[in-house]
């Protein structure tokens, strides 16, 4: 895997656009790495006053240490494309900063995918009374979480022991040896798959919990009109910043991973395949900066800390965010927080 040197010729006379590669898309980081920083900031001061009284608020947390954990290896990324950094700083970011970008990328994303199974059961199924709501599980869920995805992307870091050849145009793949390249290739491909799964999750059980809360308002026949736009408007707002941020990232993500491990691929399907990456791996990263929104919207307790630590008077919303819809003996959690 390692005697790419039949392929080094064509790679030589591809043309290559530096403006995009080494100007364009690590500006558009910065951006994206000051703003992810100062908001993921403030959701993390928020979120220290915030108890964690429920499993849902504990899987928050785990999301705003993931993405500001994940903003913090932008800069060593800017500083290597723009070729500002030395050539060590490189061979950083392919052996350990850009495994560690996708190790939060991912927690972020499988934690996301928790909070829609905790709100599918807490308001679907409300009499099922079990230990996998409780707070201590979710803190169990989440220590379980972080290693699982550290356990796989620790090898990508081990394996990735090459030698530098060449220090003006280094290649992440070349610094990885056999058993390298394989295992990079097997973990892209359980990661587009972890994806794939909770992206197909948080829209069954988000559909479901949708049906659940127009069913009971229209029983009510209270408010069944605001419910339906505001609990819309959170559900959506969780799918949509998926969709955007992370599924044209998972469809370009195996034929580049291909490209990379194969030789069937030509110097400029590569090079068309490495520009699709960075920009749609940009629109991952991007997700940072929408997250905090998602806290404002989804999480009450986020909301009135913050407007109370801003000063900011907090508009009553006709008693929808504290109110509950009660029918019987079952209670049914108020749609602001799913």
């Amino acid at each position: 895997m390692m005697n790419s040197t039949t392929t080094k010729p064509p790679e030589e006379t591809c043309s290559q656009n530096t403006l995009i590669t080494q100007q364009i898309i690590p500006g558009l980081y910065f951006v994206v790495f000051v703003a992810g920083i100062l908001l993921n900031g403030v959701s993390g001061w928020v979120f220290f006053y915030v108890p964690s009284s429920k499993s849902f608020i504990v899987y928050l947390k785990n999301i705003v240490v993931a993405d500001f954990l994940m903003g913090l290896t932008f800069p060593f990324k800017i500083l290597a494309d723009s070729g500002l950094g030395p050539w060590q700083l490189t061979v950083f970011v392919c052996r350990v900063s850009a495994v560690l970008f996708y190790v939060n990328m991912y927690v972020s994303i499988v934690f996301f995918g928790l909070i829609s199974f905790d709100r599918y059961y807490k308001i679907v199924k409300p009499l099922s009374t079990s230990f996998i709501q409780s707070v201590s599980y979710s803190k169990f869920l989440s220590v379980t979480t972080w290693l699982l995805m550290l356990l796989l992307a620790i090898p990508n870091i081990i394996l990735t022991n090459q030698s530098v050849k060449e220090v003006t145009h280094i290649k992440c793949m070349e610094l990885k040896n056999e058993l390298g390249q394989k295992w990079h290739k097997v973990s892209n491909y359980i990661s587009v798959s972890v994806f794939w799964i909770v992206f197909l999750l948080l829209i069954i059980f988000y559909t479901a919990i949708t049906r659940k809360i127009f069913k009971s308002h229209l029983k009510s026949r209270k408010n069944s009109t605001s419910v339906k736009k505001k609990s819309s408007r959170n559900i959506f707002s969780i799918v949509f910043v998926f969709f955007i941020c992370f599924v044209p990232y998972h469809i370009a993500r195996i034929p580049y991973t291909q490209s990379q491990t194969e030789d069937r691929y030509g110097c400029q399907a590569k090079e068309i395949l490495r520009y699709v990456k960075e920009f749609t791996l940009l629109l991952s990263a991007a997700n940072v900066c929408l997250d905090p929104i998602i806290y404002f919207f989804l999480c009450q307790p986020f909301r009135e800390i913050l407007c109370k630590k801003l000063h900011i008077p907090l508009k009553a919303q006709n008693g929808l965010d504290t109110s509950k819809t009660k029918r019987g003996n079952t209670t049914y959690e108020s749609t602001d927080t799913l």
